[in-house]
């Protein structure tokens, strides 16, 4: 049976059908709310994963750029060590030790070695070159025994140059130049030429044998 307008006039004049207007409307606006809000969380939750994993990964890739300092003054004091350690057994204290060095070695190959000259180089920071100069004579086996007799010595010698100038029966004749190093002061005090001496004739200042 339908409604009549008079029933329609006191239902909508009755208190409880507004309270029931009343009651949708806000479960209407809560509904709205709620969803709302749980869209909102939902963006804000993934912009925060998004920024924490970005984040992560920054600090990964600094951990990386990182590592290869970690531990650098250690490694630096070990270098300062070894280097100073290298000075004290390999660098030649004078230049009288270094003559007498070769001249042990000479006896030992055996060899001959002639018109020998010790030259200086450029005054270094930290260590300055001294180079020798000097002919060889011996048999292969002897000039090799010598020359292995440099390269594995205590002190630091480096062979720059090794070429032939003659060869006579079973003897060699050989150009060797030989370089190693003193301290500045050291050198400095050794009082030899800062330059090669020019020409064959004989120098009494850094040479010996003739």
């Amino acid at each position: 049976m339908s409604s009549t307008p008079s029933q329609w006039r006191e239902r909508m004049a009755s208190p409880l059908t507004w309270h029931y207007v009343a009651f949708a409307v806000m479960l209407a606006a809560v509904i709205g709310l709620s969803v709302r809000f749980g869209l909102d969380w939902v963006a804000t939750n993934g912009r925060s994963t998004d920024a924490l994993t970005t984040k992560q990964m920054q600090l990964k890739l600094l951990e990386r750029e990182i590592a290869p300092l970690r531990g650098l003054d250690k490694r630096v004091d070990d270098s300062r060590a070894q280097m100073k350690s290298f000075y004290a057994k390999r660098i030649p204290p004078n230049y009288s030790s270094i003559a007498l060095r070769i001249g042990e070695l000479a006896l030992k190959g055996p060899v001959r070695l002639t018109r020998v000259q010790y030259t200086q180089g450029p005054p270094g920071v930290d260590l300055t070159e001294i180079s020798m100069d000097a002919g060889i004579t011996g048999s292969y086996p002897e000039i090799m025994r010598f020359v292995n007799g440099l390269e594995r010595d205590q002190s630091f010698f480096v062979i720059r140059a090794l070429s032939l100038t003659g060869q006579q029966g079973g003897l060699v004749n050989l150009r060797l130049r030989v370089s190693t190093w003193l301290r500045p002061a050291d050198a400095a005090a050794s009082g030899l030429p800062l330059t090669p001496p020019t020409g064959n004739a004989p120098s009494n200042t850094g040479k010996e044998g003739e």
